[in-house]
This record gives structure tokens, C-alpha cells and sequence, in this order.
């Protein structure tokens, strides 16, 4: 049930997107389990994914994602993010990116908040990319959460060409803050680390992945009821397409 509602949603973002002037874009993904900086979002079952973007020449940009998510019986189901932002590209290969997403659970607001984002890449003539940002929300898990804690998350990230169509990635992340502080008083595992390794194949307007994830595991989640919010290691495989297709 939770697939066929997020299809039914993000068909109608394909929709508008088909009929929208050039800048804007629907990427659509089917993830095998969505991963949100080593903690499950979907109990490590299936979800669907899908985009609205909109990227405009001086490089503005801003965009609608949604996701099927699995917090527990009787929680949200579906995520929906807004997210706007500033990048640019400059001729010596240095990139930046300054934007802000507001987090929202349309089912449950008690839940919403907004993260601030900056970050600083580099693209070589090989087309190796190496990215790092900084990101911060002042109520990470929104009015949810006690005392409106912040939290912070800093990440690394690496992208190479490989010959045929294939591609490498490698993410390191921290997660750190008043939050993940206050959480580690009565868990014992937070502030913690994530990484993944994967590898991604373009088979014409498909692009397939497969990445491990592991890290420092979060063990507030340890041991939890069909999953939920799971830290541990796995496998995650995805297939995403991004409308209008090209000649």
C-alpha cells in the first residue's frame, strides 16, 4: 500500500513536470531501502522516490522530494522535503552550494523541521567530483523533540568515471550536536559515523546502484521492533530515471 500511494503521488509530479517549461526535471527512484546518513528510514524494506526540480541558468534552484517512509505503526508514512538553494560552477573546477530543505510529514507536523546547508566541491577534467558540506538544523525532529535541540551533520564525498558506463562513490559522514549529545545520555553510541561505498551503472535512461552502508552504529535503534531506524550494515540497491528523456 505504501508503494502504490507514493506512486500515485509522484505521478503527479511527473505530470507537471512533462508539462513544464525547460529547468525543470522529475527524477523518479525505486530503493531496495531509503537510507538517510546510515539509519533506515524505511524499516530496510522497499521505497519509492520522486522529484520535482526546477534550475535556472544564474543557479538558483529549488524542488519538491517525497519518499514512502516506515517510522511504526500508527507514524508517517510519507515524507515530502521542499528545498531551495544558490550553486555555482566556476571555470578552475571549484563548486558551491548554500540552500535550506524543510523536512515534512504531512501525517504528523509535530515532526517537521528545516535544515541549512553549505558546501564546497571540486570537478577535475577527468570528471572525478570531491564534494564536502556542512549541514544544521536549530530543531532537528522538529516540536517532537524536547527542548528543540540542533544538530549538525558534516560529509565527504567522492565520484569517479569508470570505463563502460560505470561509475564509483564513496560518502563518509558525522553526525554531531545538542541532539546526538543529549541522546547519547541514555544510549550509549551517538554521535556516530557513516560511510558507504558503491558502485553505479548508466543503462540508457536508467541508472542503477549498489551501495554498502556501515558505520558507527546508532544504538538507540539497536534491536527495534521490525527494524525501525536500524543503523546496521547493508546493501541498498536503487534504479532511477530522470524525465523528459532526451533524444
Amino acid at each position: 500500500m505504501k508503494l502504490i500511494r507514493g506512486g500515485a503521488l509522484f505521478g503527479g509530479l511527473l505530470a507537471v513536470a512533462a508539462a513544464a517549461d525547460a529547468g525543470v526535471s522529475s527524477t523518479w527512484t525505486v530503493v531496495s531501502d531509503y537510507d538517510f546518513r546510515g539509519i533506515t528510514q524505511s524499516a530496510q524494506d522497499p521505497a519509492v522516490q520522486g522529484s520535482l526540480d526546477y534550475a535556472h541558468d544564474s543557479g538558483f534552484y529549488a524542488g519538491l522530494w517525497g519518499s514512502s517512509v516506515d517510522f511504526g505503526p500508527g507514524d508517517p508514512n510519507l515524507e515530502l522535503d521542499l528545498f531551495t538553494g544558490f550553486g555555482k560552477s566556476l571555470d578552475s573546477g571549484l563548486n558551491y552550494d548554500v540552500g535550506a530543505t524543510w523536512y515534512t510529514y504531512p501525517s504528523e507536523s509535530s515532526l517537521n523541521y528545516v535544515e541549512l546547508y553549505a558546501g564546497l566541491g571540486f570537478e577535475a577534467a577527468s570528471g572525478l567530483s570531491i564534494k564536502g558540506k556542512l549541514f544544521f538544523s536549530p530543531d532537528w525532529g522538529g516540536s517532537s523533540t524536547p527542548g528543540s535541540p540542533s544538530a549538525q551533520y558534516i560529509s565527504a564525498d567522492l565520484d569517479y568515471p569508470l570505463p563502460r558506463n560505470f561509475s564509483l562513490s564513496v560518502h563518509a559522514g558525522y553526525s554531531f550536536g545538542d541532539f546526538w549529545d543529549d541522546l547519547e545520555e541514555t544510549a550509549d553510541g551517538a554521535p556516530y559515523f557513516d560511510y558507504a561505498i558503491g558502485v553505479g551503472y548508466s543503462a540508457g535512461k536508467f541508472d542503477l546502484g549498489l551501495r554498502w552502508i556501515d558505520g558507527s552504529d546508532l544504538k538507540e535503534s539497536d534491536g527495534t521492533p521490525g527494524d525501525i531506524f536500524s543503523s546496521e550494515s547493508r546493501v541498498i540497491f536503487s534504479v532511477a530515471t530522470t524525465f523528459p528523456w532526451g533524444e
